[in-house]
C-alpha cells in the first residue's frame, strides 16, 4: 500500500458542487476521503457520494482498480430499497441516466462506470501509479474537479437534491 496525500483539503474542494450534502470523513477500509450525504433522503434512504482514494480492500475488486486510485463514487442506500431501485435500477432512473448521457458526451478516460448490483453505482476512478508522486496530490485535485463537474452538469447533484425535498414534503 502507497501512502496517499493527506485529504481534508477534499472536503472544501467538493462542498461547492455538492452543495446541502453533508460531508463525512471516510471510515471505510481501502476508502481514504470524504463521503457527502443528503441527510433529508434519509427517511427512505440515503443519496450520496464518495470523493477520494481507494487503497485496498477486497470489496471494491469489482473495479479492477490498479491502486492507489482517485475515486468518485455516487451510491443509494440501502441497497434493497424503493429508493434505490427506482434511482438505479429503472431505466429512467437518475443515476442509469446520467451514466448513459456522461457516457455519450465523454469518450476520453477514465471513462464512468455503471455497477447496478454493487454499493458504488456509478464510479469514475483513475489509477496514480504512473504520476510523479509529488504530484499526486495536484493531479488529484483535477481529476476530482473534472469528475465532480460532470456530475453537476449533468444534473444529477440537482436532481437529487430535488428528491430529497421531494421526499421530505411528503413525510
Amino acid at each position: 500500500m502507497s501512502t496517499l496525500p493527506p485529504v481534508e483539503w477534499i472536503r472544501a474542494l467538493a462542498s461547492p458542487y455538492l452543495r446541502d450534502f453533508r460531508p463525512l470523513k471516510e471510515k471505510t477500509p481501502g476508502l481514504s476521503g470524504y463521503s457527502f450525504a443528503l441527510p433529508a433522503a434519509n427517511r427512505n434512504g440515503t443519496l450520496g457520494f464518495f470523493v477520494g482514494y481507494l487503497n485496498g480492500g477486497k470489496q471494491f475488486q469489482f473495479l479492477r482498480a490498479t491502486e492507489p486510485e482517485c475515486a468518485v463514487f455516487a451510491s443509494i442506500e440501502p441497497l434493497r430499497s424503493e429508493l434505490r431501485r427506482s434511482q438505479i435500477e429503472n431505466v429512467k432512473g437518475t443515476v442509469r441516466w446520467t451514466f448513459e448521457y456522461i457516457r455519450w458526451l465523454n469518450h476520453r478516460p477514465p471513462r464512468f462506470e455503471f455497477y447496478e448490483d454493487e454499493k458504488f453505482a456509478l464510479v469514475r476512478h483513475a489509477s496514480m501509479r504512473e504520476w510523479p508522486r509529488e504530484k499526486w496530490e495536484h493531479f488529484s485535485r483535477n481529476f476530482y474537479i473534472e469528475t465532480l463537474a460532470w456530475l453537476v452538469r449533468s444534473g444529477l447533484v440537482r436532481r437529487w437534491r430535488e428528491l430529497a425535498l421531494e421526499k421530505k414534503e411528503e413525510s
